[in-house]
């Protein structure tokens, strides 16, 4: 069945915050089919379009949405995202908080590599902390042995004498 697009819009709208309803609540008021219903909203976020999920709070956004988000307002002024996040049931300190984890998040693999390689240095030198202890260790194990031979063959000098 082909709806109006009108309808369709209507409908996505009622998705965004500040309803926030979820997509069972909009089947059954609707009554559109729910599979449907996810259709609109995936082809609307393809399109670039902030649709949340309906069950969750701005925290609870997916990082998609987030992401979204944080391009829809990275031109916009005070004033302008002020209204924005007045519509859509946001705070600019959410934006921010967001737009500084997409930041962080593009830096990832140069701290990342820092961090592998702090740990490997950390490795390397536990292993050869390790390494020496062994070796005292094989040394202190081959001077017992030396000593428990020569024990034995001085008790068998030794043992022989006395009978």
């Amino acid at each position: 069945m082909r709806y109006p697009k009108e309808r369709k819009e209507a409908v996505l709208k009622k998705m965004l915050p500040p309803n926030n309803k979820s997509i069972r609540e909009i089947a059954r008021d609707e009554g559109i089919c729910e599979a449907t219903l996810y259709n609109w909203r995936k082809k609307a976020r393809a399109e670039g379009r902030l649709l949340p999920d309906g069950d969750t709070t701005p925290n609870g956004w997916s990082a998609a949405d987030k992401f979204a988000a944080v391009l829809e307002t990275a031109a916009m002024n005070e004033a302008e995202l002020s209204e924005y996040c007045r519509k859509r049931g946001l705070y600019p300190a959410q934006i921010q908080q967001w737009r500084e984890a997409c930041e962080q998040a593009n830096d990832w693999d140069r701290s990342q590599t820092k961090r592998l390689t702090e740990a490997r240095k950390e490795d390397e030198k536990r292993i050869k902390v390790l390494e020496r202890e062994l070796r005292q260790k094989e040394k202190a194990l081959a001077e017992t042995a030396a000593l428990l031979v020569l024990s034995k063959k001085l008790e068998a000098i030794w043992g022989d004498e006395e009978k």
